[in-house]
């Protein structure tokens, strides 16, 4: 989830990751196997693969698994076939909402993802409708004790970092895409595993909800990751903190 405070939405997700930590593998397994299919099993010459890696291992996948995933992606060819697909659309109140998917049948996710969206209140919408609101970004939270404010911005700026800011007890590093994963080896270098740290599309403009508007827009996201097919699912809603907490 992309939303106003990355930390409240780390305790929330993390939250949500310990409820459906199955659904949570089986996600990740797809996205090495087809990171590494498509780029080779070698994480270092595969920074998809890496990607998705950090990933399984952010959800807290063990190593065996995430080995297996790695050979059967690298393995002969055949098996399961995935395709990547962004739907794009809008949730309740105008939420813009960009749900990632990889499948193996379209004809199966697509219809299965309008109905999501028609279900909660909200209107599928055309590719481009709703991305040009969003930027690929490179975020990375770490708690704010453990780190001052001095040295990470030292550390993170060398490393080309764009920005760090401070939003709810945590520090929050941006940075390019394409400078991500430099940041974070530096960071990690300097002795700071990060509470999160990913690629993710940040909304340019929020839309401010209530409480009430909040948990419209959550019913709606929380129904999309459920999806087997749905990998990611960015929205531009500013849920406030309270409301997050009440669900962590």
């Amino acid at each position: 989830m992309a939303g106003h405070s990355k930390w409240a939405n780390i305790k929330h997700r993390k939250a949500a990751v310990d409820k459906k930590r199955g659904k949570m593998w089986s996600k990740c397994s797809r996205a090495i196997i087809v990171a590494a299919r498509a780029g080779g099993g070698d994480p270092s010459f595969n920074l998809a693969l890496r990607y998705a890696i950090d990933e399984a291992k952010t959800a807290n996948m063990p190593k065996d698994t995430i080995e297996k995933a790695v050979k059967k992606g690298s393995g002969a060819a055949g098996g399961e076939h995935y395709e990547h697909i962004r739907y794009e659309g809008y949730g309740p109140g105008g939420v813009a909402i960009l749900a990632d998917c990889l499948t193996d049948n379209v004809n199966r996710t697509a219809p299965e993802i309008r109905s999501l969206f028609d279900k909660y209140n909200g209107n599928l919408g055309k590719p481009g409708s709703v991305a040009f609101g969003f930027e690929q970004k490179g975020i990375i939270v770490i708690e704010a004790s453990r780190i001052s404010e001095d040295k990470l911005m030292e550390v993170a700026l060398e490393a080309g970092a764009e920005d760090v800011g401070e939003s709810d007890g945590a520090w929050e590093v941006t940075s390019s895409a394409s400078d991500f994963l430099a940041v974070k080896e530096a960071i990690v270098a300097a002795g700071v595993e990060p509470d999160s740290a990913e690629i993710t599309m940040v909304p340019q403009t929020l839309v401010r909800c209530d409480e009430t508007l909040s948990a419209k827009v959550l019913r709606i996201i929380d129904a999309l990751e459920d999806n087997d097919d749905v990998q990611k699912v960015y929205h531009n809603a500013d849920i406030p903190e309270q409301v997050l907490a009440k669900l962590s």
